[in-house]
């Protein structure tokens, strides 16, 4: 029991065994429970650029932009935005996969994985592209292990998700700021370009239906309208308040645009409170027992089954509600639910999943700019941060188990075996790392024909065992 057990914590609950983790594995579910008591390891990026780092830098670069077009310098004057910041994107990426690769944690990186997809925001939308990783280390990492309440609000505030969902457009239509701009349009030329202000629900609309209640938690359209009014001023720095170095935060709540009054949500009524009024909608629907289900269903799929057991799910959302929400409570009723140790737990690896356990099974780490890994999760479909929707990534085998998929996995393999440093490409001593004894026979069988160790490596990571994390 010990050794099946040990092999899914590291496996299923982790991102893949690394050589000799599971002979270090006493306790399996002692392991997990131990890292809910850390931290989300931040520290190892702590010297990257902050969020407002990066405000600043693309501040500049759209003020070069047009200091070259009006100097009447062509474009290639001025590098262009994914040149400019691609070395940044690059070491950004390569970091998330360093750490992932070398982590004691696994459980922890799978957790942060799971939020950062929970919470997704896409960079092939520019506004957006800088700071899906920023948005991770600095807003998901640090609270992913406390209450829910407190990972909500911290990722609702951050610059990625205020420009992805277009929060940083929404202006109260009462609010000051939107009756000076129509004073100003019905001043202005009438054959100028008209620039309408007002309400953007995009990031309520989410909120509600993804980040919280989901799409059947009770909520109406005016709930969507009226969080929308809520959170209006939420937004971050203009170019003039970083000129006149007045930005202390990539957050800025600005009470200009601010739609004031009273506001009712679900049933609950909010006094006027600027900033404070949206922060109480986060934090009640935080603990409002639709979110509790839906996000415990989804914590459920992901570690258990795609179809998770109702009784479990029940379980987690009892927790998350007796808990108000506290995020290790309901991970360690997740731990210690028997479903979760079930023969019939298993989960079909993502092209994420599967590249970052090769890499640990391998002893594998990648470069501080790792192009040909992007490369490679691009080709399979799970470009990091690029999910070109709100909802993320697909956790389901039928997204990532056709025929297509399949065979790119088996070139991904091979690559992966040609990437192993010298001393890991022992397939049979590999298995044994990942595996323990529960290799099935026609994988070791399949092992021993290969007609070289790296063709056995890539065989193992191209097997039917190796895409599954059971």
């Amino acid at each position: 029991m010990g050794t099946r057990e040990s092999v899914s914590a590291v496996n299923r609950f982790g991102l893949g065994a690394a050589p000799g983790q599971l002979a270090r594995i006493a306790d399996p579910r002692g392991w997990l429970h131990a890292q809910l008591r850390g931290d989300g390891a931040q520290a190892q990026f702590a010297d990257l650029p902050t969020s407002l780092d990066y405000v600043r830098r693309e501040a500049d670069y759209y003020r070069e932009r047009r200091a070259a077009r009006r100097a009447g310098e062509g474009a290639d004057e001025v590098a262009n935005f994914g040149q400019r910041f691609r070395d940044d994107q690059l070491r950004e990426f390569g970091r998330r996969y360093r750490v992932a690769v070398a982590s004691e944690r696994g459980f922890v990186e799978r957790l942060v994985r799971f939020w950062s997809n929970h919470f997704a925001i896409s960079i092939d939308k520019r506004a957006a592209s800088l700071y899906a990783a920023p948005m991770e280390r600095e807003a998901i990492r640090p609270h992913l292990l406390s209450r829910y309440a407190d990972l909500l609000i911290a990722v609702e505030s951050h610059p990625g998700m205020l420009r992805y969902l277009d929060n940083v457009r929404s202006v109260g239509g009462d609010s000051p700021y939107a009756q000076r701009a129509r004073r100003r349009m019905a001043r202005a030329d009438a054959q100028a370009p008209k620039r309408e202000v007002g309400l953007n629900e995009n990031l309520a609309r989410e909120i509600l239906e993804l980040h919280t209640l989901g799409v059947d938690g009770g909520y109406a359209q005016a709930d969507v309208t009226e969080l929308a009014r809520a959170i209006t001023g939420w937004g971050v720095p203009l170019p003039r308040e970083l000129a006149a170095g007045d930005a202390r935060s990539a957050f800025v709540f600005r009470a200009a645009a601010h739609e004031g009054g009273a506001r009712s949500v679900i049933g609950r009524r909010y006094a006027e409170g600027g900033l404070e009024q949206g922060r109480a909608i986060l934090s009640d629907l935080a603990v409002h027992p639709s979110t509790a289900h839906h996000l415990s269903y989804k914590l459920a799929r992901h570690f258990v089954g795609d179809a998770p057991p109702p009784a479990l799910v029940a379980r987690l959302s009892a927790a998350w509600q007796r808990s108000g929400g506290d995020l290790p409570t309901v991970y360690a009723a997740l731990i210690d639910a028997p479903e979760a140790w079930s023969e019939d737990a298993r989960k079909f690896k993502t092209p994420d999943d599967f590249v970052v356990s090769a890499l640990r099974a391998s002893d594998a780490t990648p470069g501080e700019k790792p192009r040909a890994l992007i490369g490679l999760l691009a080709r399979m479909g799970q470009p990091p941060f690029t999910p070109r929707s709100p909802a993320g990534y697909a956790d389901e085998a039928a997204e990532w188990s056709g025929p297509d998929a399949l065979w790119k996995r088996v070139q991904a393999a091979q690559s992966l075996s040609e990437s192993a440093p010298e001393v890991r490409v022992d397939a049979l001593a590999t298995a044994r790392e990942v595996f323990a004894d529960r290799a099935d026979a026609d994988t070791l069988d399949a092992l021993r024909r290969a007609e070289s160790p790296r063709d056995g490596l890539a065989l193992l990571f191209a097997s039917p065992a190796f895409q599954w994390r059971s």
